[in-house]
């Protein structure tokens, strides 16, 4: 748990002592920013996407993911935005472990939508996710994964994913806390590709063969992921 830190109220003057929310990386370890207690806070008085977010580092294996600030809410109605330290808003990316020994994937050749969840399943459970199950939240198209700690989207169809197909996916781990990984059989639109990598989701496009290859490099940095 993080350390609690004295937060004043600039408008009723009112002092509350808090703590960052912390949140489950994919690897299992918890994250959570370090809060700055020299640094005032400030009122919320408009929301913008880009200033929703904060990305943080795993300690334990340098993954990067993004997350809510730490907001504080006053009884006098004023929203709070709790300052971080410089040192998590501008934390470098840590070296991943190396990797432990494993088996190759063994693939399954995909002939039908049912063959792309069996081998993104597959797939997941060779990274090391166990207990993968069809998720509770069905997106509105192709199929839906659930892992402790990490949600997929398997989407068979022929049409490349869309910004939105990626949002949507993220939207879904960040209300499971959790991380998330999207696997396409026909790739990616470039603005998806652009939109995964602002919000740090991996994506893989599924061959034939039953192989994923990832396609950015939080796919690539969770491939490498020791089992």
């Amino acid at each position: 748990m993080s350390r609690c830190v004295p937060v004043r109220c600039p408008a009723c003057r009112r002092e509350h002592l808090y703590a960052a929310q912390s949140y489950p990386c994919a690897c299992g370890a918890t994250v959570a920013p370090a809060l700055d207690p020299g640094a005032d806070a400030v009122p919320v008085s408009h929301r913008a996407w880009s200033e929703e977010w904060l990305t943080l580092s795993c300690a334990a294996c340098g993954r990067h993911a993004q997350w809510p600030r730490p907001e504080l809410g006053c009884p006098c109605g004023t929203v709070l935005r709790v300052p971080v330290a410089e040192e998590t808003r501008e934390a470098p990316r840590a070296a991943p472990p190396p990797p432990a020994a494993r088996p190759a994937f063994q693939p399954v050749t995909i002939r039908t939508a049912r063959d792309a969840v069996t081998a993104a399943a597959l797939y997941l459970h060779w990274l090391g996710y166990r207990g993968i199950r069809r998720a509770d939240q069905r997106p509105p198209f192709g199929i839906g994964l659930a892992a402790r700690g990490l949600v997929a989207h398997v989407d068979p169809t022929v049409r490349p994913a869309c910004p939105r197909d990626v949002e949507c996916l993220w939207l879904t781990a960040m209300t499971e806390s959790a991380g998330c990984a999207y696997f396409s059989l026909a790739g990616y639109a470039p603005d998806a590709r652009a939109r995964a990598d602002a919000l740090c989701v991996p994506l893989f496009v599924l061959d034939l063969t039953g192989t994923p290859q990832p396609v950015n490099d939080h796919a690539d940095a969770l491939a490498h992921r020791a089992g």
